[in-house]
């Protein structure tokens, strides 16, 4: 493989040498072996490396001061990418389809558990779904008790919670939002497990008795994570009207990100559909609240005390997808906001009790969220050519082309084996593309001040009247075009 990298060719054996390696590719990419996979990932992290080692070493002569910035600038963006690819492929290749355990012994002695449904600003509507829905799951009605914490504190809600016979739980001030919530309910109940929903997530009747039994089989587990599906379509989705099946924003991290961290026993909590230990969030004083993304940061200092997690994909729950994209644009920003958060105040890549697998998947996560200056970098580099004559990469189109085209080609192809049904590259590209603009300045400010934002709740539950193109928001891209 090093040879692979580092040996240089001409153009006509570098022409040969990519299309032998395309071809190769195309011959294993026949299999759905985990072996295969392993190989085609092997040949793409090396056609990648070599087309970085030819970038590094004979593309970065600039011929002035703006070439060089303008070039340097687009040479940094191909790193990171090349440092997403490289991460990307340690935490998916090896993906753990886990079952379902079921629970042992009998009903009587099954964990309590306390179901959880944090609300803030949402609507009665959408909350009494959800808190019906819990009270019908199949469980031990004296095992499980359902509470409506009401962060809104509002009399309408308390007398829904009194006539369904639920538990309503509020607080005088909403200090670390959802977290400290949560946290305050904590203090209120005693159950074994915590079980979470959002408020607009409609548990199935089976989730209880399909997520519990692996709490009796770990006693260190602390996390079971299931999928966050959506009934309703998002903006992006509900746009493109003429392309089918195309999967939604989150159905990567769910259906290949997600058993990727559970192999590395590094799944992440994300704020609903979940199981958790109560003896485990004690030993971490509850639910983190120093970031706006209190969920991947709980799941990490529970795993720093050397407490498991755990993935299980199957959909048991089924929640409202954003309606607008400035919602959408909005939920975003705070992710972003709240993993960079977690970069700056909480490193993964430092501290003690993480194995190395669990460092990388946090790091690959962590630095995703970075991806809007690559992104505008990738879409506006041509116009330093177009519009201000600068070459940013020394060198003739057919060599570009010659190293260049295996890489991408393979990326894509190994992308597709890895992620199937559950991301297409180019409405991937296109997601990237559409939120890139807007997560710029939230980025940038998160990474020079990470004490900067609070958490925001996401709306749900709207109705558009009508159909209408936000310029507003898409400017930046009609400027760009």
């Amino acid at each position: 493989m090093v040879a692979a990298i580092f040996t240089p060719l001409p153009l006509q054996g570098q022409i040969i040498f990519g299309a032998a390696t395309l071809v190769a590719a195309l011959i294993l990419s026949r299999s759905s072996a985990r072996g295969a996979t392993i190989a085609l990932c092997l040949i793409s992290l090396a056609i990648s490396t070599r087309y970085m080692v030819w970038r590094t070493t004979e593309t970065l002569d600039f011929l002035s001061p703006t070439g060089a910035f303008l070039g340097i600038g687009l040479y940094l963006a191909e790193v990171y990418a090349w440092l997403i690819l490289v991460l990307g492929y340690v935490q998916t290749t090896w993906p753990l389809r886990r079952p379902v355990r079921p629970l042992d012994g009998e009903p009587t002695q099954w964990p309590s558990i306390d179901v959880m449904i944090p609300t803030y600003n949402e609507s009665l509507q959408i909350v009494r779904d959800t808190v019906l829905a819990a009270l019908a799951m199949d469980y031990p009605h004296d095992r499980f008790t359902v509470h409506l914490l009401d962060d809104g504190r509002r009399p309408e809600f308390k007398a829904f919670a009194e006539s369904v016979g639920v538990s309503y739980i509020t607080r005088a001030d909403n200090l670390h939002a959802k977290a400290g919530n949560l946290n305050n309910a904590l203090k209120q109940t005693q159950a074994d497990l915590v079980c979470i929903f959002d408020a607009d997530h409609i548990p199935t009747r089976a989730f209880l008795q399909m997520t519990a039994g692996w709490f009796q089989e770990d006693p260190r587990l602390a996390l079971l994570q299931t999928p966050h599906h959506f009934y309703s379509p998002d903006p992006v989705q509900r746009n493109l009207v003429t392309v089918k099946d195309v999967p939604d924003e989150g159905a990567l991290f769910y259906g290949a990100v997600q058993p990727g961290n559970d192999f590395w026993n590094a799944a992440f909590f994300c704020g609903s559909c979940a199981l958790i230990r109560r003896a485990a969030l004690d030993e971490t004083q509850g639910f983190a609240g120093e970031t706006v993304t209190e969920d991947a940061h709980t799941a990490l200092k529970l795993q720093r005390r050397g407490w498991n997690t755990a993935y299980l994909d199957i959909r048991l729950a089924s929640g409202l997808a954003t309606e607008r994209l400035a919602l959408h644009i909005g939920q975003r920003a705070r992710w972003a906001r709240g993993m960079l958060q977690i970069f700056r105040v909480d490193n993964p890549l430092f501290g003690r009790g993480l194995s190395l697998g669990q460092r990388l998947c946090y790091a690959n996560a962590m630095l995703h969220f970075m991806f809007p200056l690559p992104r505008v970098v990738f879409l506006t580099s041509p116009l330093a050519f177009l519009l201000l004559g600068q070459n940013v990469i020394q060198a003739s189109a057919a060599m570009i082309a010659a190293y260049a085209a295996p890489h991408l080609i393979l990326a894509i192809g190994v992308a597709n084996q890895i992620q199937g049904k559950d991301r297409r590259a180019f409405w991937g590209e296109v997601y990237e593309s559409l939120l890139a603009f807007h997560l710029i300045i939230p980025t940038l400010q998160t990474l020079i001040d990470p004490r900067r934002g609070k958490f925001n709740v996401t709306d749900k539950g709207g109705i558009l009247e009508r159909s209408y193109f936000d310029v507003r928001l898409m400017w930046p891209h009609l400027l760009a075009a």
